[in-house]
């Protein structure tokens, strides 16, 4: 008996036609959830493009009134960027970037109060709007309220991580006006998350180095730590600049008992992390082995050299007053050739040598050795230097330093 084929039941026109209206529609979600994936994508790089591809999206919407109302904006973006915000705002009452385009254009216009009353909706909204906090800024310098506007840089470096590139330079040249500089101290007593970095960018970059001291020796006066690096960078740079006193007076401030007429630390026991230039500073150049060590009886310089090179290996810069002065130590494990001996030497700033006095081999008078120096008028600024000379030795010159003073004659 033969088999019957089984039939499909005709579809009717209506359940076709619902069946293409449901791909349409499937198809047409596809495409805007496609869209706006992308749109989101690029809404910081190309926002006009973001928003053709999402003009229902608020917040993309207020990119581009953003953009539009940015410091080189013609008459005619500003007003198209006005349109757009409301627009934005419609879309989505939250877009905090729209309402900053519209204060900003009111503050452009002369309208002040109408920016101040769009900028106060701004930061009831968010607090993390960086142009708003940038127009607080500047409405608060320009009411003279510096405690105002240190509350926004506050705000602004705690929220944006682009804050500290723009504001960072902006305070650091503010900090010259004693006024700010007080009420700078008094913020960052607070010790706010920011604080180190500043304090490492205003340390080396800061356009007043003299008043960067003075905020440093502020800060510490208040039990704030300096981030590392800050001081020997600040110190540095005030002898640069040739603030010779006040590069000693913040030294000095920072290590209690410093003595200008004298070289410190005779016996290398600070060990310090970062030294600044009036500290020991091994020199490591050109493969030198030179390090400030721990010691049995305190600390020693280690050092070595290989063959046939020579130069500065340990220095301290000093501010010794005219006179004469002498200049007494030890090495340790030294042994070479009368002229391949290691020396100390003080230099003027032209590079003038205001003697030398030799380190004898360790086997010689126990390895010490002693001398003197002494200073002129016109050499405010001295640097005390251990050299090395070229050594045939296949190993080279090494040995070591445990103690070395430098004091006025007499003293």
């Amino acid at each position: 008996m033969a088999k019957r084929r089984a039939t499909r039941p005709r579809r009717s026109a209506t359940e076709w036609g619902v069946r293409g209206a449901l791909a349409i529609a499937v198809a047409g979600l596809g495409y805007v959830s496609v869209a706006h994936s992308l749109a989101y994508m690029m809404r910081g790089t190309a926002p006009a493009r973001a928003h053709a591809l999402a003009p229902w999206d608020g917040r993309i919407t207020a990119l581009l009134s953003e953009q539009l109302s940015g410091p080189d904006a013609t008459p005619a973006d500003r007003k198209r960027a006005d349109e757009l915000a409301l627009l934005a705002l419609r879309q989505d009452p939250t877009a905090v970037p729209a309402v900053a385009t519209l204060g900003i254009n009111a503050q452009v216009r002369g309208d002040t109060a109408a920016a101040r009353r769009i900028f106060a909706y701004s930061e009831k909204l968010s607090r993390r709007d960086l142009r708003t906090r940038l127009w607080a800024i500047e409405d608060a310098v320009g009411r003279g309220d510096i405690p105002g506007a240190l509350r926004n840089y506050d705000i602004a470096l705690r929220t944006s991580r682009i804050a500290p590139d723009l504001l960072f330079p902006v305070l650091a040249s503010a900090i010259s006006d004693i006024e700010i500089r007080q009420a700078l101290i008094a913020t960052l007593a607070r010790r706010p998350a920011w604080s180190e970095q500043f304090l490492s960018f205003v340390a080396s970059t800061g356009p007043d180095a003299r008043a960067t001291a003075n905020l440093f020796e502020a800060v510490r006066r208040r039990s704030i730590a300096l981030p590392i690096g800050a001081a020997p960078a600040l110190v540095g740079r005030l002898l640069a600049e040739e603030h010779v006193d006040d590069a000693w007076r913040f030294y000095a401030a920072l290590t209690p008992g410093a003595d200008r007429r004298v070289a410190r630390d005779p016996g290398f026991t600070a060990n310090l992390t970062s030294p600044t230039p009036f500290d020991w500073t091994p020199v490591t150049d050109s493969g030198v082995s030179a390090t400030i060590q721990r010691g049995e009886q305190g600390g020693i310089f280690d050092f070595a050299v290989p063959s046939n090179l020579g130069g500065a290996i340990l220095r301290q810069t000093q501010l010794l007053p005219p006179g004469s002065y002498a200049i007494e130590g030890r090495g340790i494990g030294i042994e070479q050739a009368d002229n391949a001996l290691p020396y100390w030497t003080l230099t003027c700033p032209d590079g003038r040598e205001l003697g030398r006095v030799t380190v004898p081999n360790s086997a010689q008078a126990n390895g010490r050795f002693a001398g003197r120096f002494t200073v002129p008028a016109g050499c405010p600024v001295q640097q005390l230097l251990l050299v090395a000379r070229p050594s045939e030795q296949l190993s080279g010159l090494s040995g070591q330093i445990d103690d070395i003073r430098l004091r006025p004659v007499g003293r």
